[in-house]
């Protein structure tokens, strides 16, 4: 049986060119795994114009997940930050369009592009 913690775990890889910051998240944006995205992602905020959360490698997302982007979304907006979302997979995809939020995070993704940095 695999052990719970490797199960749970998100890492993160930030990039950042000027006042654009793009940050690859890794792993699983749920209970218990919300307290690595905020903090870091948070810190950036005054620096950024533009923060990408990409979520190529992101497998999974729970209610505390979307509450994290809720929270960054509004700080973002506050700070005069542009904050979206980018390459979601499909469970991803499906549960920010149950909950609405789709439209909100994603002005690019909706068109599949892919950002590199």
């Amino acid at each position: 049986m695999p052990n719970a913690a490797a199960v749970n775990t998100l890492t993160l890889d930030v990039v950042r060119k000027g006042d654009v910051a793009v940050v690859h998240c890794h792993g699983r944006l749920v209970a218990g795994t919300t307290d690595v995205l905020y903090p870091r992602v948070r810190e950036l905020i005054p620096e950024c114009k533009r923060i990408v959360l990409d979520l190529t490698d992101l497998s999974r997302m729970d209610s505390m997940g979307i509450g994290t982007l809720v929270r960054l979304y509004v700080s973002a907006k506050t700070a005069g930050c542009h904050l979206e979302l980018v390459n979601l997979g499909k469970q991803i995809r499906e549960i920010l369009g149950l909950t609405n939020l789709l439209s909100i995070f994603t002005d690019m993704c909706e068109q599949g592009v892919t950002m590199r940095f």
